[in-house]
């Protein structure tokens, strides 16, 4: 049955450890939350609103659709773009898009219709009413969720005002800023100067030398660290890294100041200084180190030049090396950092995966992106069981820009957890009693003890 209680188990142990798991509360150590949501929105206005305002699966998914852009992000009222999405959407069947979006109108809405163009209308109503109800506010569905505590993605410039109060405001769940210094790194980018002086103003530093940069990321860094901030996150095309002299870097950095045109090799050798900067931060606070290996981002150019980054044109490739590029930063920081490592190819798997094995502080995230689908959850999980240790995977990311899927991607990936692990009691693979404390730790204690330590 269609999102019933044996939705993607299929053996009774899975159930059984489904049923120990399912209700624990949720750890998200990386998503897109924005704070201000949950102190300034009382409710969200609509269906769409909640569902495809924001979310880059729906956008682009439409878009293979042929729906036109007016109906995705442009100009067509919320209701237009919702009837659109919802004509097509029986196109969607077998992409998760189409499970998650329907688990969020059967969990939290309680509405239990299939999305078509026949329903379209009455889940439009029906939804608007739903949505409109005190219950319905952002705070209190992640209170229903058991948000425990949820690890946001946010920019060294940010004041975090709005962290500050919803955490004085909201006692039943924490949200923590994540530091993102992307903008930072890629000197390479046309606007990269001016969030520098941009920076520089935030932290009243010089920036015209490296010296004032580095001495403005270090504030923030320590900013951040005082509103609880337990990681940093950087997103790495191909991550490579080694050793460069900061006169080098110095040179590049002015280069790049003057408004020059830089080379290649020059702007892999700024990243790579920048990058072990980062990792000296991060050994002083203690804090988590994310990789984030194999986006090419804004790959489509008119989306790129119609709507600017983060519009869903990004994809994943794999001509990149990671075991190369990342042996120098391992090395330096051997047993000084913790770092988690996610791919978005999953041919990647197998290179982290014996990374991971050679390094004990390293650790293998979880299917991110395009892989945290059932599928790409099964097949990374099972492969992590094989070649590394499942116990050490640090929990499920929700990596959502949609805060009414939270429960429905944790949802997903607990059952997919359990039929893994169910499957392998079946087999005779492991006892029951394991396979539960194993599933328990995944789902939150491993996550908790990370944020602890």
């Amino acid at each position: 049955m269609f999102l019933g209680e044996n939705y993607l188990l299929t053996n009774n142990t899975a159930k059984k450890i489904y049923e120990s798991i399912q209700n624990l509360p949720i750890i998200d150590l990386h998503n897109h939350l924005d704070s201000r949501e949950l102190l300034e929105k009382e409710n969200w206005n609509d269906i769409w609103e909640a569902e495809g305002a924001t979310d880059h699966y729906v956008w682009s998914l439409m878009r293979r659709c042929s729906i036109p852009e007016s109906h995705i992000t442009g100009g067509a009222s919320n209701k237009e773009k919702w009837l659109a999405l919802a004509r097509v959407f029986p196109r969607l069947v077998g992409n998760p898009t189409y499970e998650w979006i329907h688990l969020d109108l059967w969990r939290v809405l309680g509405i239990r219709k299939i999305i078509s163009q026949d329903t379209a209308e009455e889940i439009w109503e029906e939804s608007k009413k739903i949505l409109a109800r005190p219950d319905m506010s952002p705070r209190e569905i992640l209170k229903k969720i058991k948000a425990e505590v949820l690890c946001t993605t946010d920019d060294p410039i940010s004041n975090l005002e709005y962290h500050r109060k919803a955490n004085e405001n909201i006692k039943e769940f924490k949200t923590l800023p994540t530091w993102r210094p992307d903008n930072a790194m890629n000197i390479e980018k046309r606007e990269w100067k001016e969030y520098v002086i941009k920076l520089g103003e935030r932290y009243k530093e010089e920036v015209s030398h490296l010296d004032g940069f580095l001495s403005a990321l270090w504030k923030s860094h320590e900013s951040f660290n005082a509103y609880g901030c337990i990681g940093s996150d950087h997103a790495l095309l191909e991550p490579l890294i080694y050793f460069v002299e900061k006169k080098r870097a110095e040179e590049i950095y002015k280069k790049a100041m003057s408004g020059k045109e830089l080379k290649e090799e020059e702007i892999i050798d700024f990243k790579s200084f920048i990058m072990l900067e980062f990792g000296k931060m991060n050994q002083e606070t203690n804090w988590i180190t994310q990789l984030h290996i194999g986006a090419l981002r804004d790959y489509r150019a008119k989306l790129l030049n119609d709507l600017g980054h983060n519009s869903g044109g990004d994809i994943s490739t794999n001509f990149i090396r990671i075991a190369e590029g990342l042996q120098y930063f391992l090395n330096e920081f051997d047993g000084k950092l913790r770092i988690i490592i996610y791919v978005l190819d999953p041919t990647h798997l197998p290179t982290i995966a014996t990374i991971a094995r050679a390094f004990p502080n390293v650790f293998i995230g979880a299917p991110w992106w395009f892989n945290d689908s059932p599928y790409g959850m099964e097949t990374h999980l099972k492969y992590i069981a094989t070649v590394d240790l499942l116990y050490n995977i640090p929990g499920m990311v929700t990596d959502s820009r949609k805060l009414l899927s939270f429960g429905s991607r944790t949802e997903v990936f607990r059952r997919v957890l359990s039929n893994v692990l169910g499957e392998m009691v079946e087999k005779g693979e492991i006892p029951y009693k394991e396979a539960q404390n194993v599933a328990k730790h995944i789902s939150y204690e491993g996550p908790r003890e990370m944020l602890l330590k």
